[in-house]
């Protein structure tokens, strides 16, 4: 009986610690830190990857994550690699779900950050009127306010945003704080 309620607390133990590095804050956190660390990226990598039946959000990490493999490569051709496996998979995760404003905002940054010349940078536009245009419908949750704020204040520093936009971007930000 004993052994029976061990394992049942470490499989619940388990199962909270997955969920809890599964949930969008804990990965967003991750994903700064993983900025920095090509363990951390990989490490995250590999835990997103394991996931069965994906959803679009985790394919957008997915992609952000092989971005950042890029970053932390030191081989050209390395990194040429990942940023085209993480166009592909951000392709995928758009087409999955294209109106949410989290997958549409880690592409466009790292199209934002990406030399032009390679050619990376091709849906900047697009994602930025989809987030813009998703944001003035208000698609997004109460428990986003943090990384609507990151987003807006994003587009604002990009200066790829029209009078209009940065107008409208500013006026959020405002109500938003």
């Amino acid at each position: 009986m004993q052994k029976w309620f061990i394992t049942c607390i470490i499989i619940c133990l388990y199962a909270s610690v997955f969920a809890q590095q599964h949930d969008p804050v804990s990965i967003r956190r991750q994903l700064v830190v993983a900025l920095k660390s090509s363990e951390t990226t990989d490490s995250l990598y590999k835990s997103l990857n394991a996931v069965k039946n994906k959803p679009a959000l985790v394919t957008g990490y997915i992609a952000t994550l092989q971005a950042l493999k890029a970053v932390h490569a030191w081989n050209p051709f390395t990194k040429l690699k990942y940023l085209n496996k993480a166009e592909d998979t951000y392709r995928q995760a758009v087409a999955a779900d294209p109106d949410n404003i989290e997958i549409r905002f880690m592409r466009f940054s790292v199209e934002h950050n990406v030399p032009g010349f390679l050619g990376f940078n091709k849906n900047l536009d697009a994602d930025r009127k989809a987030i813009i245009n998703q944001l003035k419908k208000k698609n997004y949750t109460a428990s986003d306010h943090e990384m609507i704020l990151t987003v807006v204040k994003f587009l604002i520093d990009s200066k790829r945003c029209t009078a209009a936009e940065n107008e409208y971007l500013n006026k959020l930000l405002a109500s938003l704080k």
